[in-house]
């Protein structure tokens, strides 16, 4: 009875049972001034706000080493039951600094996104400390120098994605202990040698010291070393995951496009460099023999004696013409008649091409047409896939288009082909033509239309503030790309706003070259 009735006053009081034994529990700890101790990570967060100098959206202005609780700070999740901090996001905050070191004693941390700001420098070694991170997100960012080795440290990591930053050096085959990893993305950095892991398809050995690279990651299911400087032989045990991608990079038994030879050198004659060392232990000269020497100095003796004799008969020939002596003026040899002067026809081997028919039936019969201009016309139109693409025709007769315009079509088409940035519009293919006489080039095409438009159009208030702020931020990454981290760079004819279209999320696709290109050689 007494049970029965202290029961029913605790339900009459409001109280749960459970809360009695609140009252039992002692007094945490307290300072003098009467307010709570800190929490073990605040000297770590505040750490990695005093490693950001800028902060242009206020991102961190709650973050007050006054306030004892940084769970209520913005980016900052905790747990429910201990209050440590287990997720960190920070991503698209155009944050400007560098990793703290001290971000390695989050040891609760879970997930770690701060991808698409401004940090730069190394990653620091301590971030191999986060023992029960899953999610590791720093892409689209300005870090450089290697991947740590300490990153095999992370047993627990599911997804690592760097891609989009400025990191170099080879991979490190302490990848390969990361058993539960099962997103891999580092496209679009500078990281050099081969990819660690075995070239059989299975591993042959079980035993830990014989276990190698990234052959190890059994729940791999996504990696992406795209557009990289990664030479070699690609493991066979790669060839079996889900969604590999290896384009761009300097591999000798890669099937899809790699890069050109010159931007390989440094990868692929590293290995050669090295066997060219005497008995000596000092690196030999080779010596070349003397009738390949006589025959170098024959070759560039004749090569200029005929650039000589072509520039004296151009200079003689434009002396004609504006002396009105000339030959009268004749029709430009026809297409096939011009055909005899050598093409090659391997330049565009690497790019996909699109026949004509197919863009006929895309674009409605060429019907939909949303731009043009002296050199060009743009048509909208969407493939059989479902993809909606912009076909930039060149308005250039027959009859005017030589070999040279053609040589110089194709090393453009190449030029455009081998932009791979988020911000940069994307090359689908191109179409080549003789009957009837067409030359085309096809990108993917954004559905929101141009900056011009909501600049200056009434429904440019859809454009706030941090809208533009990331747009122009987008802009400048893109800008950056082409004209410094691009080799060779890539110059553009013009930027304007009108040459610049927006995607569904507002993210801008720098479009200049899908008509400012041309206007350099199409008149």
């Amino acid at each position: 009875r007494l049970l029965l009735l202290g029961f029913s006053l605790l339900l009459l009081t409001g109280l749960r049972p459970g809360r009695a034994f609140l009252v039992a529990d002692p007094q945490p700890d307290v300072s003098d001034d009467g307010t709570l101790p800190p929490l073990p990570c605040l000297p770590a967060l505040l750490a990695f706000k005093k490693a950001i100098y800028d902060d242009p959206l206020a991102r961190l202005s709650d973050w007050n080493s006054s306030d004892p609780d940084p769970c209520l700070w913005f980016g900052v999740t905790c747990s429910d039951f201990d209050a440590r901090v287990v997720t960190l996001d920070l991503s698209n905050s155009s944050l400007v600094g560098f990793l703290a070191p001290r971000i390695g004693s989050l040891t609760s941390l879970q997930k770690l996104i701060l991808d698409h700001n401004a940090f730069t420098g190394s990653i620091p070694r301590e971030i191999g400390k986060l023992k029960n991170l899953t999610v590791l997100n720093l892409s689209t960012n300005l870090l450089q120098g290697p991947i740590p080795s300490e990153t095999g440290d992370m047993q627990n990591i599911s997804t690592i994605d760097l891609h989009a930053n400025r990191l170099s050096g080879a991979l490190p085959p302490e990848l390969g202990k990361l058993t539960n990893l099962k997103e891999l993305r580092l496209s679009n950095n500078s990281l050099t040698g081969t990819i660690p892991g075995s070239n059989s398809s299975t591993m042959v050995s079980t035993k830990k010291e014989d276990q190698v690279g990234l052959c190890q990651l059994a729940q791999l299911t996504d990696i992406d070393l795209s557009n990289n400087l990664l030479a070699g032989s690609i493991p066979a045990c790669l060839n079996h995951i889900q969604r590999s991608r290896m384009a761009g990079n300097c591999f000798q038994n890669n099937d899809t496009m790699n890069r050109a030879d010159w931007q390989c050198g440094n990868s692929t004659d590293a290995g050669k460099d090295n066997n060219s060392i005497g008995e000596d232990g000092q690196r030999g000269r080779v010596i070349q023999p003397l009738w390949l020497l006589i025959v170098e100095v024959v070759t560039g003796v004749s090569v200029l004696s005929i650039l000589t004799l072509c520039a004296i008969a151009g200079l003689r020939r434009r002396k004609d013409r504006s002396s009105g002596r000339g030959v009268p003026w004749t029709r430009a040899l026809s297409w096939k008649e011009n055909n005899v002067i050598s093409i090659d026809d391997d330049l565009l081997a690497n790019v996909p091409k699109i026949s004509r028919q197919e863009l006929a039936e895309a674009c409605e019969d060429f019907s939909n047409i949303i731009g043009s201009s002296h050199e060009t016309v743009v048509y909208k139109g969407t493939m059989k896939d479902g993809r909606e693409i912009a076909v930039v025709s060149m308005s250039a007769p027959v009859h005017y288009w030589t070999n040279y315009v053609e040589l110089y079509f194709q090393k453009e088409v190449v030029e455009v082909a081998r932009l791979s940035h988020e911000n940069a519009a994307k090359m689908v293919g191109y179409c080549k033509s003789s009957d009837p006489f067409s030359r085309m080039v096809v990108f993917e095409y954004p559905p929101n239309g141009t900056l011009y438009e909501h600049l200056h159009d009434v429904e440019g208030c859809q454009l706030s503030w941090p809208r533009r702020m990331k747009i122009a931020l987008s802009i400048a990454r893109v800008l950056r790309y082409l004209h410094t981290e691009l080799q060779p760079p890539f110059a553009m004819a013009a930027l304007a706003s009108s040459s610049i279209y927006l995607t569904e999320d507002f993210s801008p696709k720098v479009g200049a070259l899908l008509l400012g290109t041309w206007r350099l050689w199409c008149s």
